[in-house]
């Protein structure tokens, strides 16, 4: 008796065709899925407003209501488009030395968002407000996300309180500390 032995068969190796097949399902699945995702997840943008269309001429003994001055409201609305439009002003660029080290230098270019009209003389006075209040904080105190945040906090404090609410945000432009 011979005692023989069956070595079982070496496995197979997928094909490259069927590779490139599984590859391409996957692949259609996802661009479908995320064409799905996007369609349901996208927020329809507002229609634009109906401006263009010409108006029909006022008549001409009633110039202060075409312009919306004392005889009717604006075509804005009761208090006229102008005044509820929020304006962005850029400050001028607050570059000076830290308080501690005062090798340190540290340059901040903010904007701020007006509630309605922008008052440029504001502006300036709080723009040598914040220029004096960064000439106070150490580098410690601005070190780290933490410390950003409360250099953010102290500025929003001091806009808010020399505006009395008539600044709505402030936005930072750069902040860079050398």
């Amino acid at each position: 008796m011979s005692l023989t032995t069956i070595e079982p068969a070496a496995p197979k190796k997928p094909s490259v065709i069927v590779t490139a097949g599984a590859i391409a399902v996957l692949s259609l699945l996802g661009i479908g899925g995320g064409w799905f995702v996007g369609k349901t997840l996208l927020v329809p943008s507002a229609p634009a407003p109906a401006a263009a269309t010409p108006a029909a001429p006022a008549p001409d003994h009633a110039p202060a209501a075409a312009e919306g001055g004392h005889g009717a409201p604006a075509a804005g609305g009761e208090h006229g488009a102008a005044a509820a439009a929020p304006s962005l002003i850029p400050l001028d660029p607050i570059v000076t030395n830290l308080g501690y080290p005062s090798d340190n230098w540290v340059r901040l270019e903010i904007a701020l968002q007006f509630n309605g009209p922008g008052d440029t003389s504001l502006a300036q006075d709080l723009h040598q407000e914040l220029m004096a209040y960064l000439r106070t904080v150490s580098l410690q105190q601005l070190q780290g996300p933490r410390g950003f945040q409360y250099l953010r906090d102290d500025l929003r404090e001091i806009v808010d309180l020399r505006s009395k609410g008539r600044v709505s945000k402030v936005l930072f432009r750069t902040f860079v500390i050398e």
